[in-house]
């Protein structure tokens, strides 16, 4: 079968001609910017029978409107023409639409189809990867980690950061407090309350016989979690 209109197909497996292919096929002498229109008046509905697509004309650079048909409206517009090219078109489209119907073809869409959902499955589960690697690391983990194993974790997920960024990255947004002093790079009162860290304390004795506590910031299992989850989606 010759082509002689173009006929593609959207994602919903419809049909569809340009507006302003088949305008230009019917020989209409009718502008298409007064000619659509009144084709529309005919009942048909936006985004039901047709959709605008607006282009960049190759000649003038401007931006100019066209209309994605379905083959029913195309049909139709064809049949009101009242033309020999109209009678053309019209005959055309039904072909179009039986070789569309044809048991093989309707077989063969439904593999492209089922090829199509397999491609995007594989995809997700490449996205999902390394949130699942992530995963078997923190429930082979049930103990807080330190900050520079939570940058290591992070960086066999596939973001590229070593301990003294992470510092500064969680200091920048908020999760450990910043101000030089005592407190330094302790979890702040926000970090806190979201259960993202633990403050692990330790008693230090020194030769002089007094005792001092050494506080370390330590990621929970929550924390881990949050933060790579947090990484992986900037």
């Amino acid at each position: 079968m010759n082509e002689l209109i173009k006929v593609t197909t959207n994602e919903s497996d419809e049909q569809l001609v340009s507006g302003r292919e088949l305008h230009e096929f019917l020989s209409v002498e009718t502008p298409y910017r007064k000619w659509f229109p009144r084709m529309a008046g005919y009942g048909f509905e936006q985004g039901l029978d047709y959709t605008p697509d607006i282009f960049v004309h190759p000649r003038n650079n401007q931006e100019t409107i066209d209309h994605a048909i379905k083959l029913d409206m195309a049909k139709e517009i064809s049949m009101i023409q009242r033309s020999e090219k109209g009678k053309q078109a019209r005959q055309y489209f039904l072909q179009v639409e039986r070789a569309w119907n044809n048991p093989e073809m309707v077989v063969q869409r439904a593999l492209q189809i089922q090829t199509r959902k397999v491609e995007a499955l594989q995809i997700e589960n490449a996205e999902l990867k390394p949130k699942a690697l992530f995963a078997d690391s923190v429930s082979a983990s049930h103990t807080s980690i330190l900050v520079g194993d939570l940058a290591k974790l992070i960086k066999q997920n596939g973001v590229d950061i070593g301990a003294g960024r992470l510092f500064k990255r969680l200091r920048e947004n908020g999760y450990l407090i910043k101000r030089k002093g005592t407190d330094w790079n302790m979890p702040t009162q926000k970090s806190m309350e979201l259960g993202l860290f633990e403050v692990k304390e330790t008693v230090v004795s020194h030769s002089d016989g007094h005792t001092s506590i050494n506080k370390t910031p330590k990621v929970t299992g929550k924390g881990q979690i949050y933060f790579v989850d947090k990484f992986l989606n900037v």
